[in-house]
This record gives structure tokens, sequence and C-alpha cells, in this order.
């Protein structure tokens, strides 16, 4: 019996760039590609409380999987856009006991959200998750402690859901936030998120998901941090203010 994680598996190797949706939007998994944390440690539908943080944003990482040298080259880039734009340093481990693994299961995209502790694994099946840098920053960001735009508390405000067009048993990937738990870190809602999902995003009948209610905008991209992405970064890992970023 194949598991889930399979299936995704499955699903992402018949995946291309131009299907319309994300490859992390394919899984099986919370919100399509989030691991649960360990404990029961509170957190926002946005970003993370401070005890999840990666200290000084300093993140140490194994590269593990069977990588080309194409698909190497496209996640330094994505760490190298953290290490330009924000105070973020990927930095290969030497015995940091907390660090990132990073590996090329045939599971599809996935990451923890913010640190867990111990060798804490993201995954990037390729060649699907490693085909745009967007899509590593997108799973990198997770780790360091945000979740997905489309889930704020306030979302509304912005989008319309169409539940009528979701994959049955998929609806909880578009459960909103309770203004409690929410930490939007005083950013205002980014439809250009690398964090945002697509307007087709587990959809059951090629029908729009997720509909702007702002026209001419579109839902998400996976390019690389966008503005807003970079400001919320910054003010959670209390990047120096005197900094210059480019």
């Amino acid at each position: 019996m194949r598991t889930s994680s399979q299936v995704f598996g499955q699903k992402l190797e018949r995946w291309d760039e131009y299907s319309g949706v994300n490859p992390e939007e394919l899984g099986d998994y919370p919100e399509g590609d989030i691991l649960f944390p360990r404990d029961n440690v509170p957190m926002s539908r946005n970003s993370l409380r401070s005890a999840r943080r990666w200290r000084r944003g300093y993140v140490p990482y194994t590269l593990t999987g069977s990588f080309s040298y194409q698909e190497r080259n496209l996640i330094d880039q994505a760490f190298a856009d953290y290490a330009k734009l924000t105070c973020v340093r990927f930095v290969p481990r030497s015995t940091e006991p907390d660090y990132l693994t990073i590996t090329s299961d045939n599971t599809g995209c996935w990451s923890s959200v913010g640190k867990t502790g111990g060798a804490q694994q993201l995954n990037l099946q390729r060649p699907g998750c490693v085909t745009k840098k967007g899509t590593v920053v997108h799973e990198l960001m997770h780790a360091l402690g945000f979740l997905h735009e489309q889930n704020r508390w306030e979302r509304d405000n912005y989008v319309s859901i169409k539940y009528q067009n979701i994959i049955r048993g998929t609806e909880s990937n578009f459960e909103k936030a309770q203004p409690k738990t929410t930490d939007g870190l005083g950013i205002e809602y980014d439809y250009g998120s690398v964090m945002h999902y697509s307007e087709f995003a587990f959809s059951s009948n090629g029908l729009p998901t997720i509909k702007a209610k702002s026209p001419g905008v579109t839902l998400g991209q996976r390019e690389g941090l966008s503005r807003n992405d970079i400001k919320k970064i910054r003010r959670m890992y209390k990047c120096n203010k005197g900094k210059s970023y480019v």
C-alpha cells in the first residue's frame, strides 16, 4: 500500500512549471507542504513565536540529497538571496546540534516550520522542487518560522476562497487563523509573497480556489522573496537597522 507521501512524490513526477500550480501544492501534508512540530508550542498562522527562531538568524545545514550541479546551484542562489537581503545566513554545518538536513527523497517539497531541534529535515524532490528558485526559498522560509500568506486571519479582506472548487478533504488547507494567534509582524497582506498559494491550489475541477479582491494582481510567485517577505524576515530576526541591504 502506498503512503500519502509516496503518492505526493508520484504526482510531483508529473508536474511541470506550466501546470498552473506550485509543486508544494500537490502534497497531502498539512497545507500541502508542512510538517507539524513535535511538541505543542503554540504557533500563529503567519509566523511562529520567538521560541522557534534560529538564534541570530544563523542556520547550519547539510546537503545530503542527490542533487545535480544545476540544482545545487539553484539552492545556493536561494541561500545567497537571504544573505543579500536579510541578516539570515544558511551556512554549512560543522558540529552544531541543531541544523537543517536538505534531502531529495521522492516525497515532494516539505519542511517543518521554525527550528524544531536536532537534525531537521527539509525535502526538495528533484527535479520538481528544484525547478524554480522560489520553491526553495519558500521551503526555507517555512524553516525560518513562516506559514502561508493566505491563511492570515484577515485574508477575507483580500481574497475569496472558492470552497466549491477545492478537492474534497483538503478544505482544512485553507483554514483561517484567529486574530489572537496571528502575528503578521505589522506587514500588510501580500498577494505577491513567495508564501502565497497560487490561484488554482488544490483545485478539483480546474477552476480557481482563491480569487483576489483587487483587480489585476497575481497570487503568489516562485521567483524569490517579495519586498514584504524581506520586511517580515528582518522584523522577526531583528536584523540590524543600520545595515545596508541591496
